[in-house]
């Protein structure tokens, strides 16, 4: 797969956003892509996108479920990964990657990748999350919280292409700010996210942005929770971290609502945002 010279101007730079749907948060643990898009561009002009439902052969987990949408059902007859990865590597092929919260979506897609025997991604990589927490102040860094702030209409959410457009335009936003501050080259772009999104930095496991968030700052979430026997209850916890068991992964924290520190499954936590 080639890539771009660091460089080379933006406005010459061929871009191809990047937005997967899971079945779960880790790919260590066995979870798979059930949905992913793609839009390529340059400039003003597209230059193709691809979306399609994944059969990930495994079932879609409650938590995943509750953010996407996307039942087994709905991915019973869609293609298998390895079916559809020569798109994908077409739309991704001497470009610049770009996915907001970059790890997780990379994590996805290398473990995919290695799956089907392909190579890993080679390509210069842009993180509009990085972007986003060490050029802004916004006061959530979630995707559609970004778009809203920078007064970009986020086109729907939890779904791939629709993910990947409004990624587009949030990208698009900050390259115009930051050119402002002669910020008007590929490199000057990696240099203002921090640098390269490298493989050693997607060693550890991709956590969701509101728990890493709070467990560098110490504040809250508050959890929509489903027990194993499929009660939902609200919970307001302060993270203390995560750990890992039997392949699952657990958030450790502080409830609130019980008073002491508790367990949370991540799998099974649907909906998480800022606490109070």
């Amino acid at each position: 797969m080639e890539v771009e010279s660091g460089d080379v101007r933006l406005d010459e730079i061929t871009f191809t956003v990047l937005d997967v749907e899971t079945t779960g948060l880790t790919p260590q643990f066995g979870d798979r892509v059930c949905e992913i898009a793609l839009l390529r561009f340059k400039g003003d002009r597209e230059l193709g996108r691809f979306e399609s439902l994944v059969n990930p052969q495994r079932p879609i987990s409650p938590g995943a479920f509750a953010v996407n949408g996307i039942r087994d059902q709905d991915v019973v007859h869609a293609p298998i990964f390895a079916e559809i990865a020569p798109a994908v590597l077409e739309l991704l092929d001497h470009s610049t990657l770009v996915a907001h919260n970059a790890p997780f979506d990379l994590a996805f897609l290398e473990a995919e990748f290695q799956i089907c025997d392909l190579p890993l991604i080679a390509s210069p990589i842009i993180d509009t999350l990085a972007l986003a927490r060490r050029c802004y102040r916004f006061s959530s860094n979630r995707l559609q919280a970004v778009a809203r702030h920078l007064g970009v209409d986020p086109v729907g959410q939890h779904r791939a292409l629709a993910d990947v457009v409004t990624t587009k335009m949030v990208l698009e936003r900050f390259i115009a700010d930051l050119g402002q501050q002669g910020v008007v080259t590929l490199a000057e772009l990696l240099a203002a996210q921090g640098g390269y999104v490298g493989p050693h930095e997607r060693e550890a496991i991709p956590l969701p942005p509101q728990i890493e968030e709070a467990l560098k700052s110490g504040g809250s979430l508050q959890l929509r929770y489903l027990s194993a026997v499929g009660e939902e209850t609200t919970r307001v916890v302060r993270p203390l971290q995560v750990t890992a068991h039997s392949g699952q992964l657990y958030l450790v924290a502080f409830c609130h609502l019980r008073d002491e520190e508790r367990t949370f499954r991540l799998d099974r936590i649907v909906d998480m945002r800022s606490g109070t």
